[in-house]
C-alpha cells in the first residue's frame, strides 16, 4: 500500500478527533494516527472494519505527566500497518480496553497494566502477568524507587 492509498484510507476512516500525522517509515510504509483517548474503541471499531484484522502490539511511554499508548495494528488484506497513539493521564491512568476488538489485547494489556499501572475498562482479567501478583509499584515508570536500581545521573 502507497503512503498515499493509506492516507486516503484513513481520510475515509470516521477517526472522529484524531489528528493524522503523516509519518511514514522508509522501511516499512506505517502510518502514525493520534486518537483522543475518549475516541479510541470507536476508532479501533473503525479501523477493524477498515481491514486491520491484527494487534501486533501494545505498549506504552512514560512521557512525565502523561503516559502514551502505542497500538500496533495490521492487515493482512491490504499488506499494510498503522499505529495509532493515544495519552493518558497520569493522575487517571484509565482507558477503555480494545479486548472486544482485537481479543490479543488481552495478554499485552495485562502487560502494560503490570508495568506502567494503566487500567484498562473492560478487560476482562487484568491482572498482573510477569511482576508478582503482592508487588507494589510500576518497574517501567519513571518514577519507580527501588533500592536495587540506581539511576544514571542523566535519567530523569
Amino acid at each position: 500500500m502507497t503512503q498515499d492509498e493509506m492516507t486516503a484510507l484513513i481520510a475515509r476512516i470516521r477517526t472522529h478527533n484524531a489528528d493524522l500525522y503523516p509519518l511514514f517509515s522508509l522501511e516499512f510504509g506505517d502510518a502514525v494516527v493520534g486518537v483522543a483517548p475518549e475516541e479510541l474503541s470507536s476508532t479501533a471499531c473503525d479501523l477493524r472494519e477498515a481491514g486491520f484484522d491484527r494487534l501486533t502490539m501494545v505498549t506504552a511511554v512514560d512521557r512525565g505527566e502523561t503516559f502514551e499508548l502505542v497500538y500496533r495494528l495490521h492487515s493482512r488484506s491490504l499488506t499494510a500497518s498503522i499505529f495509532v497513539k493515544t495519552v493518558v493521564r497520569r493522575d487517571d491512568p484509565h482507558i477503555a480496553s480494545v479486548y472486544d476488538v482485537w481479543p490479543a489485547a488481552n495478554w499485552q494489556e495485562r502487560e502494560v497494566f503490570d508495568l506502567f499501572g494503566i487500567v484498562f475498562d473492560g478487560h476482562p482479567d487484568l491482572r498482573r502477568i510477569l511482576m508478582p501478583y503482592d508487588y507494589e509499584g510500576h518497574p517501567l515508570r519513571r518514577d519507580f524507587e527501588h533500592p536495587n536500581i540506581i539511576r544514571r545521573p542523566d535519567y530523569i
